[in-house]
């Protein structure tokens, strides 16, 4: 159990611009990890594994792309009873994302908009931090998983997009316990046309392809999840089911930030640019959930994220359809103790 109740540091942290509070919250915890200083925000890790896409999960909650871009962090975040992290997105190329401010608070939705844009130090500079970590040396029955999430650069025109993904999917491949395919952040220039029918169906044949060949180099087939947004109707979510079955990939995450306001028509900053998180996208999220449940069948892995504020809401994820779930915006407002939480929940209800 973390020793500084997360009560106390959140006001300080919400004093702060979004930005600046969450550039020294992953200083802090990429400094402190792996030093008796974790203690201050280490979690037990409910011990709850489920066998999905051929890995043994140690349980159901993980943690969302997007906190941690670089991967500076994954032992600090396993640390606070994750059963999985994952982290990125990571592009080929460093880039610095789009221009500042580009996150906002919106405390009264328990919500958050960002436009970061795939801000990150690189494909290099990514598996470098990535080697550094030491989750898998620790003593436990069943290791955390780490997921590695790969996008394409800004600069890059849509019509190349393959190309990055690929380059990605080389650096990332013998490093990954799964790999997510991100095509869903509305925060990167035309990057949701790639959920269309065509564009997906192209996209995903030639990551397929590339899969074969380096399950053979490296004598291990890692899975591949495809990410993708809460904004699509009922047909756009049959025809990306069929997309995901015909090339053979593994599982689908659902869902990414959402870029409608119905929910928070009205509040400050409401009317920002980008992708919306947090307590308002449950619903549409899990709405998606059912969608590609009821277009999958009962044994295509889904991991259901998105509006994850409490323990019930991870439930509700469940319920839904999901296998596992992840949080983000709920890390921030509830702080390291909703890992707990949900995860016994969740276990319970198993």
């Amino acid at each position: 159990m973390s020793l500084i109740p997360y009560a106390l540091t959140r006001p300080f942290l919400f004093g702060m611009d979004a930005e600046a509070a969450h550039e020294l919250t992953m200083d802090m915890l990429a400094r402190g990890q792996r030093t008796p200083l974790q203690w201050a925000w280490c979690n037990e890790t409910v011990d709850d594994p489920i066998e999905l896409a051929g890995l043994t999960f140690p349980n159901r909650v993980g943690m969302a792309a997007g906190l941690d871009k670089n991967a500076r962090c994954i032992d600090a975040l396993g640390a606070m009873g994750f059963g999985f992290v994952e982290v990125g997105t990571v592009t080929p190329k460093a880039q610095p994302g789009n221009p500042k401010p580009r996150m906002f608070r919106l405390p009264e939705a328990r919500a958050l908009i960002n436009r970061l844009g795939f801000n990150n130090e690189g494909l290099e500079a990514f598996l470098h931090n990535v080697q550094q970590a030491r989750f898998r040396s620790l003593p436990r029955k069943h290791p955390m998983l780490l997921g590695l999430n790969i996008g394409k650069n800004a600069t890059t025109r849509i019509e190349n997009a393959t190309s990055d993904y690929v380059t990605c999917l080389d650096g990332v491949y013998s490093h990954a316990d799964y790999v997510t395919v991100n095509i869903s952040s509305p925060n990167t220039q035309n990057l949701r046309a790639l959920q269309s029918d065509a564009a997906l169906d192209s996209l995903l044949g030639a990551i397929a392809q590339r899969r074969e060949t380096l399950a053979v180099q490296h004598a291990r087939r890692v899975p591949i999840f495809v990410k993708i947004a809460p904004d699509l109707d009922e047909t756009q979510v049959s025809v990306i089911a069929a997309t995901l079955q015909r090339h053979g990939m593994d599982g689908v995450i659902a869902t990414n930030t959402t870029i409608s306001r119905v929910a928070v028509q009205g509040m400050r900053h409401a009317e920002e640019t980008g992708g919306l998180s947090g307590a308002p996208v449950l619903e549409a999220s899990n709405q998606v959930i059912r969608q590609l449940r009821a277009a999958l069948g009962s044994r295509f892995p889904i991991i259901g994220v998105g509006g994850i504020m409490c323990a019930d809401d991870a439930v509700s994820k469940i319920r839904a359809g999901a296998d596992v779930v992840q949080i983000y915006t709920g890390l921030i407002y509830e702080g390291p103790a909703l890992v707990a939480k949900a995860a016994k929940a969740l276990k319970v209800l198993a």
